[in-house]
């Protein structure tokens, strides 16, 4: 016997109208018209009906597993990937991996029900949008970069907190450079700009937000040179871009800049994952995961341009662009021929016809890598190596906020040793007499009433 098999609502009212057609309660035609069937299938209905009963009426696959089911195994294999090797990964994350790590190819559907149905929800929930009023991608590849800096745990505490620093470009989203450092500085934007002219050119604008990085705090005062010139002396990134031909554009909120706001979000969930598989502890591994990754994010989430035609210039022939991207100082030559900067002293040669540069103002160029080179009036007349191998140290001025709170914040003078009072003199404090020499002045003659 088969086994019992439940009929939902439309087929429970087929069965009626097949009955009444049976009995002559009505014609074959009007019941064909009560269900909204043809009057053909209604009668192969019927036959069937009257053969096997009711049965006939419900679909024949009905109680079969279909062809095309995720197979058991594989489920359970989903399950011990994503609590294991993939854990913390979204369902759109995972499913890409599975696909193209362990050949697992199923739709991102199907793995989200996976893992829904095992009371896995995704870390990463979807909020409903909110309206907003948004601006069209640029057209050209390079027309604009889009450029943040990311504070954020990178390493999960394997390391030191680090920061991204990166350039997406506004027509694809695709993320052009990044680099991490241990802080948000002008020699990380120096040496990503330094990498996107290399590798693409030069773009149109840079869009960023109002770090003092690129733009100087409105609340300074001017000095002399700034008020001759009528404007402020520009940042070190600022004159950089000035140099190259970039529009720097200064962002007011950072909704206005939000590819590069929403690829930040994309990385610290997917990013982090890949830093934490290659075990990843210092600055170094971390870029180093970090340039492998970079084609990978691009491949997935960066969109062709409107114009397939590039934006990007190249850097005009004869343009030093080490120089460029580089801190520039002014400085003054001692009268023993050396410049200072900090703790390292350069010593400049002497110049046509063993000419000195004492008390002349030079530009000082401290290159990306450490290096020195000195500049009078656009021509180099002095250079000095890298003393080490390391980066360079990023300069900040150390000022009151900076140092610890309390009653210690600012160093108190030392006491002035106390002067013995001569043993004549009463208290200790003497005052000369109306005719000492101290008094003796053209502009203050001393009289003789003053002198008796």
């Amino acid at each position: 016997m088969r086994e019992r098999i439940t009929l939902n609502r439309k087929e429970q009212a087929r069965a009626r109208v097949i009955t009444m057609v049976m009995e002559g309660r009505c014609t074959a035609r009007e019941g064909a018209e009560l269900l909204g069937l043809s009057q053909r299938h209604l009668l192969r209905l019927k036959k069937g009906f009257r053969e096997a009963g009711p049965e006939a009426l419900a679909h024949g696959n009905r109680g079969r597993s279909p062809a095309h089911a995720i197979r058991e195994s594989e489920r359970r294999e989903v399950l011990k990937l994503a609590g294991s090797l993939y854990a913390g990964y979204n369902h759109t994350h995972l499913h890409e991996q599975l696909a193209a790590e362990q050949g697992i190819r199923l739709s991102r559907r199907s793995v989200a029900r996976i893992l829904t149905t095992a009371g896995l929800r995704s870390p990463k929930r979807r909020r409903a949008r909110k309206h907003r009023s948004w601006r069209e991608r640029l057209p050209k590849e390079g027309m604009m970069l889009q450029v943040d800096g990311s504070d954020h745990d990178w390493l999960e505490s394997r390391g030191p907190r680090l920061v991204l620093v990166g350039a997406v470009d506004d027509a694809t989203g695709a993320l052009v450079h990044a680099l991490f450092r241990e802080r948000e500085d002008g020699q990380g934007y120096l040496t990503l700009l330094r990498q996107v002219v290399r590798q693409r050119g030069v773009p149109l604008a840079w869009y960023s937000d109002r770090h003092g990085i690129f733009v100087r705090n409105g609340k300074e005062p001017w000095t002399l040179s700034e008020e001759l010139a009528g404007r402020r002396e520009p940042t070190q990134v600022a004159r950089a871009l000035e140099e190259l031909g970039v529009n720097l554009i200064l962002a007011r909120t950072p909704q206005a800049k939000g590819r590069v706001e929403r690829c930040w979000g994309t990385l610290q969930d997917r990013l982090v994952k890949e830093l934490r598989r290659a075990n990843a502890c210092t600055l170094t591994e971390a870029n180093q995961t970090l340039r492998r990754y970079l084609p990978q994010f691009n491949k997935r989430f960066a969109r062709p341009p409107a114009d397939p035609a590039p934006a990007f210039r190249r850097l005009p022939r004869g343009t030093h662009l080490d120089a460029i991207c580089s801190f520039h100082y002014t400085r003054t030559v001692a009268n023993d021929n050396t410049v200072r900067l900090e703790e390292r002293l350069v010593h400049v040669p002497p110049g046509p016809g063993n000419r000195s540069y004492a008390r002349c103002r030079v530009e000082v160029q401290e290159r990306l890598n450490g290096s020195l080179a000195v500049f009078y009036q656009g021509r180099r007349i002095a250079y000095q190596p890298a003393v080490s191998d390391t980066p360079l140290r990023a300069r900040q001025r150390r000022t009151y906020r900076d140092m610890p709170p309390g009653p210690q914040q600012l160093p108190s003078p030392a006491p002035e040793p106390a002067t013995p009072a001569p043993a004549n003199a009463q208290g200790s404090s003497r005052k000369p007499p109306p005719d000492h020499p101290w008094r003796r002045s053209p502009r203050y003659p001393v009289t003789n009433s003053q002198a008796s």
